[in-house]
């Protein structure tokens, strides 16, 4: 699953990589939660896709409260298709989240150590999404779920499942609203490949959502100190083909 992940990405690149209309004004997080407000990349009727945020954990309209949202945090992308609070988004409401990485949790006994995980070029990573509107008295509330699939063989000692991730004509495909049946999809949800991703061990720090600094991702094995700062832009952007 996907549980804690982190942004840190230039608007300059998120402009480039999803060819947004101007650059959008965000903020880094290292410790991102369910139940909060995330940025995520959507395509209007227009064709243009626009950078909005929304709730971490879909509600689906037809939902008697926002509570639910907590438990939908991911979807399972080999049954999304088929349960009801995902067919008709799969179709219709789909959405990419960008990211720089995110965390899993070894267990070894009672000991759970954090472990941060991003792809080896620095690059953003990009999971695929689905969005949903539920309506309150207090007005809409827009949210969203990250989908899974089987986890590789990084990522499997860990835990058996990781974000579906998206690059090249799969992102394309994946935002593009013309394409509905679910079928054309398919293809997309699977592992990631192990020798584009890196990962390392981190702090316990990251367990407490209050916690959000870069801190929290550097290693615990005495490497240098991850560069973090926003001067990375360019080497970020060459997974995408953008210098």
């Amino acid at each position: 699953m996907c549980g804690r992940f982190t942004f840190d990405i230039p608007p300059e690149l998120l402009v480039g990589i999803f060819g947004l209309a101007e650059a959008p004004v965000t903020t880094p997080r290292f410790n991102i939660a369910p139940t909060q407000i995330v940025p995520v990349i959507r395509q209007y009727a227009d064709g243009q896709n626009h950078l909005d945020h929304l709730r971490w954990g879909l509600i689906p309209s037809w939902a008697q409260d926002v509570s639910i949202g907590s438990k939908m945090i991911n979807a399972r992308s080999e049954t999304v298709t088929e349960k009801p609070a995902f067919k008709r988004a799969v179709r219709y409401r789909r959405c990419v989240v960008p990211s720089s990485g995110f965390y899993e949790w070894l267990t070894e006994g009672k000991v759970k150590t954090p472990w941060y995980i991003r792809l080896k070029d620095g690059s953003p990573m990009v999971f695929a999404g689905l969005w949903e509107t539920w309506k309150s008295p207090e007005g809409d509330v827009e949210s969203f779920t990250i989908l899974t699939t089987a986890a590789n063989g990084l990522v499997e000692p860990l835990h058996g499942r990781m974000p579906v991730m998206l690059s090249g004509d799969g992102l394309l495909t994946w935002l593009d609203r013309n394409t509905t049946n679910p079928a054309g999809l398919v293809h997309l949800f699977k592992p990631y490949p192990v020798d584009l991703m890196e990962m390392w061990p981190v702090s316990s720090m990251v367990n407490n959502v209050r916690n959000d600094s870069a801190e929290l991702v550097v290693s615990l094995r005495g490497d240098p100190t991850l560069e973090i700062g926003r001067d990375m832009a360019s080497r970020r952007g060459k997974h995408y083909g953008i210098d």
